[in-house]
């Protein structure tokens, strides 16, 4: 079906209609997105077969890169585009890899490939960078690579450079690059004519684009071996921002706090009320801005998180009112929850009085955690993290007697070493279990044995000791044993990630 041109206004003032239309639009779009991801965060996947745990995390992984990517697109189309579009905020490397990967492996295996994803240990784990951008090149090379390898693997390497470059490799055992297509490769609609597979052209221009934004470089050749690659190198002086960010941040203890929440939507309720309740905090729900000052007027309050689009009362109409009631209103730490996140919009909610501001589609729990306990500690309410409780089914004596025995000085490095290879090991035997490749169940478990010996996760251990004797058998595979031993995983990855960030915290 042939695209009809866009119609143009007939007159300057219903042009000028045109930007406000989009952003109501754009609420509504991104209430739609936030309410699918939303839902995916509810699901309780420990019941759920791995399969089906790979599948919604990589709808998961698709889902918030189509946020961002809107976020992005509403942006230019409001003229606001000033690189600040969504919430700036480092970039942790090894999550957003893992969704990569969650992503990218799925596809590949849909169509009978392999796939593989390294990241070299000096790799760092938190980079300050554009991500819409990366994840665009990311996209679209991936997106070629699978598409024109018929057998084979796709493989993604992130490593260091001898200059101290980060460096992004993907290779396929595909045809490579004809001499056409090389002599093209970058143009607009670059593609050779007589092309079997479809497509127009444009994702390597897109990719050069994207690449040029973010000051880095781009190289593709065809393998000795047969094959194509394609090399994106980022100079130190794009990413190495002095970020001081770590690669996970411990959730904050919100036990002695009560939050009230203004919020109209039922699914926005459920969501920060569970992320709340999580970190153990007392919280009301007000379903608009008057009941949220009537709440205000009946109780004491630690903190409010509030909506700005909401009925009979907007969000900053209720921040405004509540900086001129009672004094510990006036100094009570405000986070304001919205789906306009443009320039005006963040200046109009900081003059209302507001502390901090979170975009929807609500962040993870991580990010979430972490602006409360920015907006607690900026107003004295919170003194910084305790180190976290251990796992129930963790021996919290052999984990100390691990970092006794590295002592003080190298304390930090075993932390970041185990929390790189419970992660890779995770990702690993995921994988591992989903293709049902016994190689790399055996090769996961075998790590995962150590590691959990070393640091006590006993039941982990017996897991990973009973996944890797069955991987070892030519029976069908029992997922029983990996749907419990991946939960238990995830635990002490949660647990590492705490007691690292906790350590670090302390003076």
């Amino acid at each position: 079906m042939p695209m009809r041109p866009a119609p143009q206004p007939a007159d300057p003032d219903k042009a000028a209609t045109v930007p406000a239309h989009t952003a109501l639009l754009g609420h509504d779009l991104r209430a739609a997105v936030s309410d699918v991801i939303g839902g995916l965060r509810l699901i309780d996947q420990n019941d759920l077969d791995t399969h089906t745990r790979l599948q919604l995390e990589r709808v998961r992984a698709a889902g918030e890169l189509l946020a961002r990517l809107m976020e992005e697109a509403l942006a230019a189309m409001l003229g606001e585009e000033d690189g600040n579009g969504a919430l700036p905020g480092n970039l942790q490397l090894a999550r957003f890899l893992y969704d990569v990967e969650m992503r990218w492996s799925a596809r590949a295996q849909e169509k009978g490939l392999g796939f593989r994803l390294s990241r070299a240990p000096d790799v760092p784990q938190v980079i300050a960078l554009d991500r819409i951008a990366l994840e665009r090149i990311l996209s679209n090379i991936l997106s070629n690579a699978v598409k024109y390898t018929d057998r084979g693997s796709v493989s993604l390497d992130v490593a260091m450079s001898p200059v101290g470059a980060l460096t992004i490799t993907v290779d396929d055992d595909g045809p490579g690059f004809s001499k056409e297509a090389l002599a093209r490769l970058f143009e607009f609609e670059g593609r050779p004519l007589g092309n079997a597979k479809p497509g127009l052209g444009l994702g390597m221009h897109i990719t050069k684009d994207m690449t040029s934004r973010l000051g880095g470089r781009i190289a593709v050749e065809n393998r000795p071996e047969g094959g194509a690659r394609v090399r994106l190198e980022l100079p130190a002086a794009t990413w190495a921002r002095g970020g001081t960010a770590d690669a996970a941040v411990p959730l904050p203890d919100l036990s002695q706090l009560k939050v009230l929440v203004a919020e109209d939507n039922p699914t926005s309720q459920m969501i920060v009320g569970q992320m709340l309740t999580r970190m153990g905090a007392e919280h009301a729900i007000a379903e608009d801005g008057d009941e949220a000052l009537h709440w205000l007027e009946r109780e004491a309050f630690d903190l409010a998180l509030i909506d700005i689009e909401m009925p009979r009362m907007s969000g900053i109409e209720v921040i405004r009112t509540l900086r001129t009631m009672t004094l510990a209103n006036r100094k009570m730490p405000v986070i304001a929850v919205t789906a306009y996140v443009m320039r005006a919009n963040r200046d109009a909610i900081y003059a209302a009085g507001a502390d901090a501001i979170l975009p929807k589609p609500l962040p993870a729990i991580e990010v979430f955690g972490k602006a409360i306990s920015d907006a607690l500690c900026r107003t004295g309410s919170l003194r910084g993290e305790q180190a976290p409780p251990p796992p129930p089914e963790m021996n919290r004596a052999t984990f100390d007697r691990l970092i006794a025995i590295a002592g003080p000085e190298a304390t930090n490095e075993l932390l970041d070493r185990l929390d790189l290879d419970l992660r890779q090991a995770r990702t690993g035997l995921m994988s591992g279990i989903e293709a049902q490749d016994r190689n790399a169940i055996r090769a996961q478990t075998h790590v995962l044995i150590a590691l959990a010996g070393a640091v006590g996760a006993e039941r982990l251990q017996s897991l990973a000791q009973a996944l890797n004797e069955q991987a070892h058998l030519d029976q069908p595979f029992d997922h029983a044993t990996g749907d419990e031993a991946l939960p238990l995983l995830e635990t002490l990855i949660d647990f590492v990630a705490a007691e690292r960030a906790a350590r670090r915290a302390r003076p």
